[in-house]
């Protein structure tokens, strides 16, 4: 069995960090990861699977003599001090990382995420239609919810990036590290970095409204705090985008509920019913369609008069059923979106029941057989 040949990284990094020329080989092979581990060659990720590199085996010194070159006199105090560090990192104006580097069995180890240059459209993201129709909304809390790596950073750049083209308005975000870079175009875009534009979350939220945004993202709902600006944000006519670790929608808001202590739940509760438009959940699976790697799995939920009732009535386990029987209105289900992509081509029916929340349900959508929903009012 023959094996595959390693990347090369022999790339002339010229008066530049000597780190660039492994950045600038994933650029150069469109990776999605670079690994630097001590005792191994650079790593590469292509199609989900880690690649050697032709690159010389890392050893603790050229590992710190890597690392030392691209930190700030700040961030080297910061990384010393608490053993990791996560930042964004600008190879050239059009290629950007976010770079974590980490300590394990007392050397320096480096992961880097690529983020592309260009940030894509719904439609290069096999996005449902009603993504856009999400975007076209003026206030409101939208939520993008799923696990590590499923791409909701890129779903919400996507839907930035669309307003950016279609509205005049001022878009300001708050991102711990910035990912992408939106150039203005009918709108006007201010990024600001935590650690670097400003101090903390906390500081960044304080001072947003004297910035006069009209659509807003906060980067990850990570505490009190956060939501309630996001919330508060929403309720006074802006557009407000979040993301969270969830697995759907029901779980999404009683995960934001309780970030805050049990005597301001209730009070939470109804400000959420009223300021929330949507809430997108999303996964990453395998794709058996021609020059796709993953695909999203993608469940909608509308903030439809039900929904918003049911919240406030603490009735957010109800909320499945209200997406199976609101589809004619743009809502999906994990489900039927798995039958979609069977349907098309697009996943192999073995991935999308491993990755389905109910097997027999999506066995039978798949035969044509809707399960019927009961009453939710």
């Amino acid at each position: 069995m023959a094996t595959e040949q390693p990347i090369s990284t022999h790339i002339s990094p010229g008066h530049e960090p000597e780190l660039n020329k492994f950045f600038r080989a994933a650029i150069k092979t469109q990776a999605s990861d670079l690994h630097l581990k001590v005792g191994q060659p650079p790593k590469l990720r292509l199609y989900s699977r880690l690649k050697n590199t032709t690159g010389e085996i890392m050893t603790g010194e050229i590992m710190e003599r890597l690392v030392y070159e691209i930190l700030s006199p700040a961030q080297k105090e910061f990384f010393l001090k608490n053993g990791t560090i996560d930042f964004a990192y600008e190879v050239s104006d059009e290629d950007r990382f976010r770079i974590n580097i980490f300590r394990q069995r007392g050397v320096i180890s480096l992961a880097a995420r690529r983020v592309s240059a260009n940030i894509p459209p719904f439609e290069n993201l096999h996005l449902p239609a009603v993504i856009q129709n999400i975007a076209d909304g003026s206030q409101g809390m939208i939520l993008v919810v799923g696990p590590t790596g499923c791409g909701k950073t890129t779903t919400i750049a996507s839907m930035i990036n669309y307003i950016n083209h279609v509205r005049s308005c001022h878009i300001v975000t708050i991102e711990d590290p910035i990912e992408y870079i939106f150039k203005d175009d009918k709108a006007i875009v201010s990024q600001r970095e935590i650690g670097i534009d400003v101090k903390d979350f906390e500081e960044a939220l304080r001072t947003l409204m004297r910035q006069d945004p009209d659509i807003v993202f906060v980067g990850e709902m990570r505490d009190a705090r956060t939501v309630t600006a996001g919330m508060r944000a929403a309720e006074t006519g802006h557009l407000v985008f979040g993301t969270m670790h969830s697995a759907n929608a029901s779980q999404a808001v009683q995960r934001l509920l309780d970030l805050f202590p049990q005597s301001e739940r209730a009070l939470t509760r109804q400000t959420l019913s009223l300021t929330i438009r949507a809430i997108i959940s999303q996964v990453l699976i395998p794709s058996i369609k021609e020059g796709v790697d993953r695909i999203p799995t993608v469940e909608v939920l509308l903030a439809n008069s039900t929904v918003k009732k049911l919240i406030s009535e603490e009735r957010e386990g109800d909320l499945p059923s209200v997406i199976q029987s609101c589809q004619n209105e743009g809502m999906q289900d994990f489900t039927h979106n798995l039958c979609e992509l069977v349907k098309n081509g697009s996943v192999d029916p073995k991935d999308a029941y491993h990755y389905a929340p109910n097997v027999e349900e999506l066995k039978m959508a798949l035969k044509g057989i809707r399960t019927s929903t009961s009453g939710i009012l």
